[in-house]
């Protein structure tokens, strides 16, 4: 019997946008997450691991394996961002530390083992830095051709950077990992290059306290209200505890936003890349050759994409270059409210 469902490798640094996208994900009938592997990047790679453990206990699906991966970039000093996602990576949420325990497989060990199993049947999901990918990539050079695909979460090319003025921050974290990935998908057949969701796709979905309010009113819960004028450090006092976290990691991500001159909002960018990955996000693509500058002071971390051929060399990604907010948040609403209406 075929076998219809889509079945994912996750690589994260959870981080509040991943774990949105990690709830979205297991709400998601007919996705398979075969399992989760952790990079640093937004915090730690053991803190990562302890909330995809944490959260996958508050939805009642502790079975899925939880994987370390790298700890530090391939060549330069790791770099976190506590202040934009928390000391623990997941805002004013807190959970039960979890029960379950992290694999004692390597990342790259889980990559490698599913794909070789399980040959053009698997898509992968980056959220994070690349360093796993690359390190999986130098494993095992046929590993683009053993996925069935590749959706990554980064980088920025006709929009500012959100950690330098042209950088992103998945790829700053480690340039030199997203320079060997792209690299090593030049000049493969177009289905099995990364979809590329870069910022400026990723920052037009901005998520708002009436999008929490939303989860919580479909979900059968009391309303939630995210006030701007609340105190900063508020916490839910929904009795759903589905709600109750999304309500405490967003609002922690607005105020960081708002702290930014962005408004009381959250760009769930992880988010949007999962519903690619799943294949419920209508989008428009373009082939480019993408680069990843590692030497300049001024530009490093910048993604520069050749979309007219200048540089003489086949194309590496699919670039997302036009996709429906509106849409995107109506289905988070339903399947994060159904989530919580299971397990909340």
């Amino acid at each position: 019997m075929a076998d219809h469902r889509t079945r994912l490798l996750l690589d994260v640094d959870t981080g509040i946008d991943d774990a949105v996208a990690l709830l979205y994900l297991l709400a998601t009938p007919g996705t398979s997450i075969e399992a989760i592997t952790c990079t640093a990047g937004n915090v730690g790679a053991r803190q990562v691991a302890v909330n995809n453990l944490a959260l996958l206990e508050l939805c009642g699906r502790a079975g899925i394996e939880v994987a370390l991966g790298s700890e530090v970039p391939l060549e330069i000093p790791l770099v976190t961002t506590e202040e934009t996602h928390g000391d623990q990576g997941i805002g004013y949420a807190v959970l039960p530390f979890p029960r379950g325990h992290i694999s004692p497989r390597h990342a790259v060990d889980v990559w490698l083992d599913a794909v070789r199993c399980h040959p053009g049947q698997i898509t992968g999901l980056v959220t994070g830095p690349l360093t796993n990918l690359a390190l999986a990539l130098r494993a095992e050079p046929d590993l683009p051709m053993l996925l069935k695909g590749l959706v990554i979460m980064g980088g920025a090319f006709h929009h500012p950077g959100n950690t330098t003025p042209v950088a992103e921050w998945n790829i700053h974290v480690d340039p030199h990992a997203a320079k060997e990935v792209f690299a090593a998908y030049e000049g493969l057949p177009v289905e099995k290059l990364p979809v590329v969701c870069a910022l400026e796709t990723t920052e037009r979905i901005e998520c708002t306290p009436a999008h929490v309010d939303a989860i919580a009113r479909a979900a059968g819960a009391a309303p939630e209200v995210l006030d701007p004028d609340d105190p900063e450090g508020t916490r839910s006092g929904s009795d759903n505890a589905v709600v109750a976290c999304i309500s405490d990691a967003l609002r922690f991500y607005m105020e960081f936003h708002r702290l930014y001159d962005q408004g009381y909002i959250a760009h769930l960018h992880d988010l949007f890349a999962a519903m690619v990955a799943t294949g419920e996000a209508g989008v428009e693509e373009r082939l480019a050759t993408v680069d990843v500058e590692t030497e300049s002071p001024l530009t490093f971390g910048q993604t520069v994409a050749d979309v007219a051929g200048m540089w003489k060399r086949a194309p590496n990604a699919r670039i997302v270059t036009r996709n429906d907010p509106a849409a995107v948040f109506d289905l988070m609403v339903r399947r994060l409210s159904d989530l919580a209406r299971m397990h909340g």
